[in-house]
């Protein structure tokens, strides 16, 4: 959980930053990604917020585990990658994970609110814009699946909130997706990306705020785990159209159905809203391509993983270089242009 700590710990003093070099007069634009892990297994909360979830009434998955034999291939495979054969979870298991799950949630809530209240302090919150999403969900034990790994509610249905000058509070049910935060987030600070456009996809969330329809689907695509051949889905109104070249497809109605225990696919008074998706999945992707391009990827990063597991490994990620020196005081600075610098509003 250090990980988180840190994140927040940066980002406050990002932001603290900003506002010491930023004047009234000409305020730079600026933004920060603040990318926290939490709540994630393996399920591991502090105290403090563990004890808030004591007694809560949903600690049990609305709905009970579903017999291997009885789950969808996918959901099949997903399990089989799990070891779930070797493991024999009880309901305490069950309870104290999705304790621990909530609780983590409330401890992201905490470091957000650190955020927040640091913007408010530097006097920058009435002019910030607050985007806050989330990568995927889990499914905390509903139909038998943990994880993430599926197209199922638990698993895909993720947060999106926005808050900031110009945008009014309310809740907007349309179906959208995380390829939607680059445009919305450009619309937002009046920036055009008309040059990027051929490599990005979905479309700008500020009409919808404003109360205007959406006017695209939401695509789903996965190759990860226990995929054997990539899934791709399409959730539009009501409807969520999930296609696999090895399994049969599955189609759920999520105003009649929230929990997705009724597949549709197969029943015939469906069959013209089938037809419909299976176009626009054909017209949308080459699945034997795709999954080809996949076996690609994966066979050139085997090649790296080995190549980089010899010889002297050095981390391929990020390795942060700081001017310690100019970070706090020191004896080459003058005092007085350093105090009038770093004091918020500015010194006279």
């Amino acid at each position: 959980m250090e990980y988180d700590d840190e994140v927040a710990f940066f980002a406050n003093q990002k932001i603290y930053q900003l506002a010491r070099e930023n004047d009234d007069a000409d305020r730079r634009p600026w933004c920060i990604t603040a990318s926290f892990t939490h709540p994630h297994d393996p399920y591991v909360a502090r105290r403090k917020f563990w004890d808030l979830y004591e007694d809560c009434a949903h600690l049990t998955p609305e709905v009970a585990p579903i017999p291997f034999d009885e789950q969808d291939p996918h959901s099949q495979r997903i399990m089989m990658s799990c070891d779930y054969t070797n493991f024999d979870l009880t309901e305490d298991n069950v309870r104290r994970s999705r304790r621990a799950y909530f609780a983590n949630i409330s401890y992201l809530d905490e470091k957000v609110g650190e955020l927040i209240d640091t913007l408010t302090r530097t006097r920058q919150l009435d002019d910030t814009m607050i985007l806050f999403c989330s990568d995927h969900g889990d499914m905390l034990g509903e139909r038998g699946l943990w994880f993430k790994m599926n197209f199922f509610e638990g698993s895909a249905r993720v947060p999106l909130m926005i808050a900031g000058p110009g945008v009014s509070p309310g809740r907007h049910d349309a179906p959208v997706s995380n390829l939607d935060v680059t445009p919305t987030i450009a619309d937002l600070a009046g920036l055009s990306i008309d040059e990027i456009l051929p490599w990005t996809d979905g479309e700008s969330l500020v009409p919808v705020i404003n109360g205007a329809p959406r006017i695209s689907p939401v695509l789903m695509e996965y190759a990860a785990e226990a995929s054997y051949s990539p899934l791709v889905g399409i959730r539009e109104g009501k409807w969520k159209f999930i296609h696999c070249a090895l399994d049969p497809d599955q189609l759920y109605d999520l105003d009649a159905d929230p929990r997705e225990l009724r597949n549709l696919a197969a029943d015939p008074v469906y069959a013209d809203v089938v037809a419909d998706f299976r176009a626009r999945i054909a017209a949308r992707w080459d699945i034997d391509a795709f999954d080809k391009e996949v076996r690609e990827s994966q066979a050139r990063r085997w090649v790296v993983y080995e190549a980089l597991r010899n010889g002297a490994y050095y981390p391929w990620d990020h390795q942060p270089l700081q001017k310690a020196s100019e970070r706090y005081m020191r004896n080459h600075m003058n005092l007085d242009n350093l105090e009038g610098d770093k004091r918020y509003p500015r010194g006279e």
